[in-house]
């Protein structure tokens, strides 16, 4: 046994350690024991003994430091867009929610919908491999047979709290727009995919689906399965009910032209609904005030340049009609309605130069004999096709 000197370097106190040489058998080298046995008097070189330290109490138990972890495991894995998506969900109350909405399941649904914003089209097939390349929410794989039951196992009443909750966030804040998409299908067991009409115009079946989201915000808290041939005039009705039952009073809704019809504005009117809806200028009534204040349209005293258009309002009386089943009778009366104006002299400007090449395709079409299904409606509209006989010399 010897007696080894240290010195620490940052304060320049030596001290003293008992040094016992042994010899390690699995090792096969030679190793040491040092004990601390005090420090050195800088003066004297006496070794000053270093003082007891009180055992601590068995009832406490001190961990033993760890040293070094060696590395048993490597993995890259992506975390930019996920951790973007926290954020994003934090802010918008939307992880919030769904944890108070779904408590047991949430987790997995925000993992799910990561997924399916990320790898766009891919199907939930693939969503082991994306989950080990990609940090989530639910940090675990959700295999396909576990993601049809995560699906199934989202009832109306959560659904319908977390549409509450959401709703409730931005009711006193912004405008809420609704409107209708449709989702063609190869499906045929889909009971809900079913002969409608759509914007392009394709034979397939559809699939409806009704949102609901913040003008301002963009982000949806209300959607609907609709069957695909059920019309946009139809669906107002339900939507007004279940107003009343998330507990809506005072909303302003904000809708297109496709919901227009007398039926929907009596019910808006009826329910007290503060509403914006587009109108179609054949109307006979909004023809007869564009003609009115057609030349208005463009005096500067009517332009918005925060817009960039022109725009009036006039006051209406709408003839306002409500079935009373209770009394046998039918109610009718005046209410008052605003009807907005607005011309964007440069969006003028480009729908008259687009509409001038779609007028020459139309009469290439003609004079080359290569009319097009979809076009026959034009050519009659916008055209007078006379043939010519040919005369033989």
């Amino acid at each position: 046994m010897s007696i080894v000197y240290q010195t620490n370097k940052q304060t320049g106190i030596t001290y003293a350690y008992e040094n016992e040489a042994y010899w390690d058998k699995e090792k096969q080298q030679s190793r040491a024991k040092r004990k601390l046995i005090g420090k050195l008097d800088p003066e004297t070189g006496e070794i000053i003994p270093t003082r007891a330290y009180k055992k601590a109490s068995p009832q406490k138990h001190v961990p033993a430091k760890q040293g070094p972890v060696p590395i048993t495991k490597i993995q890259r894995r992506f975390y930019g867009a996920t951790h973007l998506f926290d954020q994003i969900g934090q802010q918008t109350g939307v992880q919030e929610d769904l944890k108070a909405c779904f408590p047991g399941i949430y987790k997995q649904m925000l993992s799910v919908a990561y997924y399916l914003i990320l790898e766009d089209n891919n199907p939930l097939s693939r969503f082991p491999h994306w989950q080990r390349l990609h940090v989530h929410p639910c940090g675990e794989d959700i295999p396909s047979q576990r993601s049809s039951e995560l699906f199934q196992s989202i009832e109306e009443e959560n659904r319908m709290a977390f549409f509450r909750k959401q709703g409730k966030r931005r009711i006193e804040k912004e405008y809420w727009a609704f409107d209708i998409t449709s989702i063609s299908s190869y499906s045929e067991v889909l009971c809900q995919v079913k002969k409608g009409r759509n914007k392009e115009h394709d034979r397939l079946p559809q699939l409806n689906l009704a949102l609901l989201f913040g003008e301002e915000s963009g982000l949806p808290f209300y959607y609907r399965r609709l069957p695909g041939n059920i019309t946009d005039v139809t669906t107002l009705r339900q939507l007004m009910g279940e107003f009343n039952v998330m507990g809506y009073s005072q909303v302003h809704v904000v809708l297109d032209r496709g919901f227009y019809s007398q039926d929907n504005i009596n019910g808006l009117y009826k329910h007290h609904q503060k509403f914006l809806i587009g109108v179609k200028l054949s109307l006979k009534y909004v023809k007869e005030v564009l003609e009115e204040e057609r030349e208005n349209l463009q005096v500067w005293s009517n332009h918005h340049p925060q817009f960039g258009v022109y725009g009036i309002c006039r006051t209406l009386h709408w003839d306002y009609e409500q079935h009373r089943p209770y009394k046998g009778d039918t109610l009718t009366e005046k209410r008052r309605a605003y009807l907005h104006l607005f011309y964007n002299p440069e969006k003028a400007a480009r729908d008259q130069v687009e509409m001038n090449e779609y007028l020459t395709s139309l009469k290439q079409d003609l004079e080359q004999g290569t009319r097009k299904d979809y076009r026959m409606k034009d050519y009659d509209k916008y055209f007078e096709v006379t043939e010519t006989p040919m005369m033989l010399e």
